[in-house]
């Protein structure tokens, strides 16, 4: 067990207190955390001893020569004897200087205890302050375990529990996936190396805990530790809610040396975490969400099930934002492991402030509670997991089927320019400004209706095709990778609308015109 794992005191608060008059004779000046207090007389204590101890002596069997005195400070010290308290008279009637000197030359700190100064009194001053000392860490935890409680009831409840965590044990705090992709963190963040180095722990430490083991042996390891150059970093593995690891892992990198008050709080943070990353609640089952869904089942409107909804997330928001995102699929074409997946899910419904989620494939679709003129930010977060996202402005719920294709079409563009997210704007000095949207609308659907005239693909995978390549400003591969469809699936679609619409494709002013007229054709133009 080491000084960390029990309730300790640091020598100076021994010496500051006036009733006990000590004064340090030998020994470095570095503080010292003092776990217990012993007495002994022996002339080999090393036996007797656990480590940490302030030891008392009065010298009654201390060797008079210097070899026998360096003999003993050598070995108390190896023992691992904190400091070393000698009380003068009636043995000494003062500390000999050979005790002085070995003490220096172990680096073992010497405290003089005058005559008047009993060693029950060390003992009884020494209790009392590791008392104090565990009853402010008892307060300690006990105001951080409310604290991360609070953060595991709000909507963005990952990070909320990853800043209080932060907070609360003085630490950079981060969740990390299986592969090591950092899923939010909160903190200052640590300098190069630091980050890798937790990282490359975290890696380890899941393939360690998932990986299969014999029934004989005990299972391996779900916490792990690193020293480098003054950082402490920890790695905590997060249980499933089976009873198994699941591929998720918090690392956390420190100034100095988590206690075990640090711990605790860690430990309890792991636990919520575990909870919050868990399929049932990454998908938002609570009471209302699920009451809503059976009002809508049972023939509810939109409108009416909406109220529901938003005071489940947001009391104060009546409008909701449509985001649209499409997925950037990692380099490794491995599947991840489902407790990950959820871990994904509830991460990103952190980051974007909501448990409305819906992923189908590379494809998401969500609803943000909001408050009327309530502009979208993209959270930094969602671009981190691979996610390029398209907002709608925020809208009451009559108009979400509106707002749904304002999240389309802002997806496509922030596709085309390779951006994280774009958010759609209504600006009075746009072209769309010039247009009734009537007008617009039906000027649209006159421009687009010769498409109406092939079956296959149909008319509304050639507007797909049309307004992706246009998206992507003619590129056909680009397009055929976003469509997941050959390039020359592409071209013949293209051609079959330039056949259509009697248009030349290659003219500039030609797609801007059709470029236009997408944004006002209706959905349900086909």
């Amino acid at each position: 067990m080491s000084e960390t794992d029990q309730p300790s005191v640091p020598l100076s608060t021994l010496l500051a207190n006036p009733s006990l008059g000590l004064s340090q004779v030998a020994g470095p000046d570095e503080d010292r955390l003092i776990s217990t207090v012993g007495t002994t007389e022996v002339e080999d204590p090393a036996p007797y001893v656990v480590g940490g101890e302030l030891l008392l002596t009065a010298g009654v069997r201390l060797p008079r020569e210097a070899h026998g005195i360096d003999t003993y400070v050598s070995r108390v010290v190896a023992a691992g004897v904190a400091a070393l308290g000698f009380g003068v008279a009636p043995v000494h009637l003062e500390i000999p200087a050979e005790l002085v000197t070995a003490c220096d030359r172990y680096g073992l700190p010497l405290l003089r205890l005058p005559p008047h100064t009993p060693f029950v009194a060390v003992g009884q001053a020494t209790y009392a302050a590791i008392a104090e000392v565990r009853n402010r860490e008892l307060r300690r935890i006990s105001k951080a375990q409310s604290a991360l409680a609070s953060a595991a009831a709000r909507a963005d409840a990952l990070q909320a529990v990853l800043q209080q965590l932060s907070a609360h044990v003085e630490a950079w705090s981060v969740l990390f996936d299986g592969q090591g992709n950092e899923l939010l963190s909160a903190g200052r963040r640590p300098v190069a190396p630091g980050p890798q180095l937790a990282r490359d722990l975290a890696v380890r430490t899941v393939a360690r805990a998932t990986r299969s083991h014999p029934k004989d042996r005990p299972p391996p390891p779900t916490a792990a530790a690193h020293h480098h150059e003054g950082l402490h970093l920890t790695v905590h593995t997060l249980p499933g809610m089976d009873g198994a690891t699941a591929p998720l892992a918090l690392g956390q990198i420190a100034d100095t040396a988590p206690t075990l008050a640090d711990r605790q709080v860690t430990s309890m943070a792991t636990v919520l975490l575990s909870l919050l990353t868990s399929p049932s609640h990454a998908l938002g089952t609570d009471t209302r969400s699920v009451g809503a869904l059976v009002q809508l089942m049972l023939g509810a409107t939109p409108a009416e099930v909406a109220p529901a909804l938003v005071a489940a997330v947001d009391p104060a928001g009546d409008h909701w934002i449509v985001v649209h995102g499409r997925h950037v699929p990692p380099q490794s074409t491995t599947t991840p492991p489902s407790g990950e997946v959820a871990a994904r899910l509830a991460a990103l419904a952190t980051a974007l402030g909501t448990p409305y989620l819906h992923i189908d494939g590379s494809s998401l679709r969500a609803l943000i509670p909001a408050v009327p003129g309530t502009r979208p930010t993209a959270p930094p977060q969602a671009a981190a997991l691979g996610w390029t996202l398209g907002f709608s402005a925020a809208v009451p719920v009559t108009e979400l089927a509106g707002a749904d294709t304002q999240a389309e079409r802002a997806l496509e563009r922030a596709l085309a320019r390779e951006a994280p997210a774009v958010v759609h704007q209504t600006d009075a000095h746009t072209l769309h400004a010039l247009v009734a949207p009537v007008e617009a609308r039906e000027l649209a659907r006159a421009r687009f209706a010769p498409l109406s005239q092939t079956s296959t693909p149909g008319a509304g995978a050639l507007l797909v095709t049309l307004r992706t390549w246009l998206a992507f400003h003619g590129t056909w591969d680009r397009t055929a990778a976003a469509l997941d469809i050959h390039r020359n699936t592409v071209r013949h679609r293209l051609a079959r609308v330039a056949e259509l619409l009697d248009v030349d494709l290659r003219d500039p002013d030609t797609r801007m015109e059709l470029w236009f007229a997408l944004q006002w054709l209706p959905d349900d133009a086909f």
